[in-house]
């Protein structure tokens, strides 16, 4: 993949600089920058040299941009302005303080109760949000959460129209956290607000348990539950210390069926007892 190579102190635009590359994916890459309008930080996702005249890579740039202008969420990273023409289309994030959910994962193995409760909680309401308005984001992930005060649900360069997603005939998201519907649209059916579900329900999977709920598919394989095991196979067992309630969430959001997945407003009514009846934490030199 192409990259601009912008090192501290170079200016993507007359109005960032950039501080530090932070990553990036096909289409984009991601700098933390210094804006002059803000007068401060801020995240630029600038799309690649060899695609600034790529028309699809600017339809899907425009398309988060009108993704993101359309959700206004205290758990949805916002944007701050977008820039689809020029030398390098870009849109400009608000900067985001913490770590991803994937990181923490690789760091330090599965979360605790005190964590991925109110994790869950807080990506059901955005999802409740996205469905009320009409889209879905399809990428749920943990590299696409930001751990917080609230978490925060970035990236949404595949989010699409609810009508625009069920017409779907092709494969988009992440390999590992596609709903069944979204590995294969052609014969399930394309995508709708019950993707999402499954994201969150997978995501969560692994802060509970520490690995993912399916194997790794073959990317290369001709038959789709060889490339998709999440099409043919159950999820992997989850610890025996999960409680009976979350258990049991987690493997209905996971079902091969978008019907029998709860709405995100399930989700968060059955973790929310769960997170009540944890013990209060205890402050070092406390006496009761």
């Amino acid at each position: 993949m192409s990259s601009w190579e912008l090192r501290e102190g170079d200016a993507i635009t007359d109005e960032l600089t950039a501080v530090r590359r932070l990553g990036g994916g096909a289409t984009y890459e991601a700098y933390l920058a210094f804006d002059e309008v803000t007068w401060g930080p801020v995240v630029a996702k600038v799309v690649r040299p060899d695609l600034v005249e790529d028309a699809p890579s600017l339809r899907g740039l425009r398309r988060e941009a009108a993704a993101l202008a359309a959700v206004s969420h205290p758990v949805v990273v916002r944007a701050l302005r977008a820039c689809p023409d020029g030398p390098r289309p870009h849109l400009v994030l608000e900067n985001l303080d913490g770590p991803r959910l994937s990181s923490l994962l690789r760091r330090g193995g599965r979360l605790q109760p005190q964590q991925y409760l109110p994790l869950g909680i807080e990506l059901a309401s955005a999802l409740h949000y996205l469905r009320h308005l009409g889209w879905v984001h399809l990428d749920v992930k943990p590299s696409n959460t930001i751990m917080g005060a609230p978490a925060r649900l970035i990236d949404l360069s595949v989010a699409r129209r609810v009508e625009d997603a069920a017409r779907l005939t092709h494969v988009i998201g992440t390999d590992r956290y596609l709903a069944p519907e979204q590995a294969d649209p052609v014969h399930l059916g394309g995508p709708g607000p019950a993707a999402d579900v499954w994201g969150l329900a997978a995501t969560m999977f692994e802060a509970v348990a520490g690995h993912r709920p399916f194997r790794d598919g073959d990317p290369a394989a001709d038959d789709p539950g060889a490339r998709h095991p999440q099409l043919v196979e159950e999820p992997r067992r989850l610890p025996d210390d999960v409680p009976g309630a979350v258990r049991e969430l987690l493997l209905a959001g996971l079902s091969r069926d978008p019907a029998c997945r709860p709405e995100p407003r399930e989700v968060s009514e059955a973790l929310e007892p769960v997170l009540a009846s944890l013990p209060a934490p205890r402050l070092a030199g406390w006496r009761s």
